[in-house]
């Protein structure tokens, strides 16, 4: 017990469970936004689709977008330790004021937790890294980081639970506000756990051709904001909607910067953050496809699956809240066609009929309830922890397979498990091809099989992927600046989730959804062959980068000393 314990720093499992309720909030909160913002019936915003798909992907793109700053202020001023606590505390507000209707503490609560996650999320992930930069952890760094994320996922999977139970019993403002009740308890966590991190949490010196915090947010952050405020305003949609137009032009002078960094970066570091710039090129495809979870596969349990449960289970789960009644008489509904897409009349306004509840549109006969009583189905947002438990049952067998290969010296490369999670997520894809095709393009509701497949098969490509990605930019990024690397993980992942609700929004176009899955699947692949062409390249930078670890702290001995950031 002693030999698995010291392979790993006793900061690890405060830092684990202060991720995790982060992570319960966080999740929360997403599992039923997108719900929240289409329901028509207790209490939600009631708006289409389309227009929510392009929220819920800006505003996954923001909350990654911001660590870009986060990172920033943490490696030039405020120390990791603070940056976690503003941001933490942050978030909390965000959920609690997200409790509270109205459209104007609705943007307020999304801001919040914008601001609030970019604090927070690359400085987490950096603290982590950094101790696992001291011995004898070295060696451990990819299994620590496995770890972490299984905390995150174990976080992601509870939560829903408590969603689907508070607002199906209470409504929605109680499920959000538990949310914001679970980041707080994280904060606590981590206050706890200071002691065990304080010696890493450090502000780095800074070399010559570093440019400063002011001048940073002088040519970066303020034409990003003219450029986003240009965007939005200009006339028309150039990329679909004036949101995806605000954030495309405000990333771009970030994306710029991050290229400036391999511009001006001596020869010692150029390599590794040319290596890092490619990876977070490619991973954005990844992303792209795997934040769908969000939008349209949640419309795909909310209206294509069959939720129905077993009659043995329906006590229980309705118990713990888990139920929604959908009572099988007819009532006030909007008019949909055969794909659940509003039908509007010659003013733009949705056509009303008397009508059964939309849950019978495409399931079988046989399925139906006695007139006037209710289906019992699992509620839609229990749909997302199917993913966080299979990361939660598989991180140990992928993380024992990888020791296995390493114990036979047929282990990937930290690249090759990335291209290998880009070929599994591209077959998660074809699952929901076959499950378009047995449902005879949502014609009859198909099993709730079919999505749990795809989870399961996507949360393997998953845990190839994204700790490896997390792991990558700790070993190869200057440690000066380190949390400025991961705010550009960060971003590479923001302009993801921001292309996952583009391609959501797109959902409605499809008359064969097939056609919908079969372009996410062509889009993986081509990132997958990008990544495959870089390997031999990448892993000699990563070689190289291993046998030289102290490369920097030989070239900042005639710095000014490190400075440890205070309690």
């Amino acid at each position: 017990m002693t030999n698995t314990v010291s392979k790993h720093p006793k900061g690890l499992p405060y830092l684990f469970f202060t991720e995790m309720w982060e992570r319960f909030g966080y999740y929360l909160m997403l599992g039923i936004f997108f719900l929240y913002m289409t329901d028509i019936d207790k209490g939600g915003l009631a708006l289409e689709k389309k227009e929510a798909s392009d929220i819920f992907g800006t505003y996954i793109a923001l909350v990654f977008i911001t660590p870009f700053i986060g990172g920033l202020l943490a490696d030039r001023v405020l120390g990791y330790r603070l940056s976690i606590s503003i941001g933490g505390i942050l978030m909390g507000l965000g959920y609690m004021c997200l409790a509270i209707p109205g459209e104007t503490t609705f943007y307020i609560a999304l801001a919040l937790m914008i601001i609030g996650n970019g604090f927070f999320k690359p400085n987490i992930s950096t603290l982590l890294g950094n101790l696992y930069n001291e011995d004898p952890y070295k060696a451990n760094k990819d299994a620590g980081y496995n770890i972490f994320y299984m905390g995150i996922n174990i976080g992601a999977f509870i939560c829903n639970f408590f969603a689907a139970y508070l607002r199906n019993n209470f409504g929605w403002g109680y499920a959000f506000f538990a949310a914001g009740i679970g980041m707080f308890i994280g904060i606590a966590i981590f206050w706890a756990g200071s002691k065990h991190y304080k010696q890493v949490d450090v502000i780095k010196p800074t070399k010559p051709e570093d440019m400063g915090v002011g001048k940073i947010l002088g040519i970066v952050l303020l034409p990003a904001v003219i450029a986003g405020v240009l965007g939005w305003f200009i006339p028309g949609n150039i990329f679909g909607s004036d949101s995806t137009d605000a954030f495309i032009f405000g990333a771009i002078p970030i994306v710029l910067f991050y290229i400036s960094l391999y511009v001006r970066s001596n020869e010692e570091d150029k390599k590794p953050i040319a290596a890092l710039l490619a990876i977070m090129g490619v991973v954005v495809i990844f992303w792209a496809i795997f934040k769908q979870n969000g939008t349209a596969l949640t419309t795909w349990a909310e209206s294509y699956t069959n939720r129905e449960l077993p009659a043995a289970v329906v006590a229980p789960a309705k118990a713990l809240g888990m139920i929604q009644e959908i009572p099988y008489k007819k009532d006030s509904v909007v008019l949909v066609d055969n794909q659940f897409r509003p039908i509007k009349d010659s003013q733009g306004k949705a056509v009303k009929v008397i009508d059964y509840p939309h849950y019978y549109k495409n399931l079988a006969k046989e399925d139906f309830p006695a007139e006037g009583e209710s289906a019992q189905l699992i509620s839609t947002e229990l749909f997302q922890s199917i993913n966080p438990f299979f990361v939660v049952l598989l991180t140990p067998l992928v993380v024992g397979f990888f020791a296995w290969s390493r114990r036979k010296g047929i282990e990937p490369s930290t690249p090759g498990k990335i291209f290998w999670g880009l070929i599994i997520t591209a077959l998660s894809t074809t699952v929901m091809i076959a499950a378009v095709s047995v449902g005879m393009n949502g014609t009859e509701k198909v099993s709730a099989w079919w999505l749990i497949g795809t989870y399961g098969v996507i949360t393997v490509g998953e845990l190839c992927l994204s700790p490896m990605g997390l792991s990558l930019v700790s070993k190869l990024a200057p440690p000066r600046l380190t949390a400025l690397m991961m705010g550009g993980w960060m971003l590479s992942t923001s302009i993801g989730n921001k292309l996952s609700g583009v391609l959501a929004s797109l959902w409605d176009t499809y008359e064969n959804k097939q056609y919908f899955f079969v372009v996410n699947c062509v889009i993986v692949l081509v990132a997958a062959v990008g990544i495959f062409l870089m390997l031999k390249w990448l892993s000699k930078i990563i070689n190289h980068h291993a046998k030289t670890p102290n490369h920097e702290a030989k070239s900042t001995q005639t710095q000014a000393p490190q400075k440890q950031t205070s309690n």
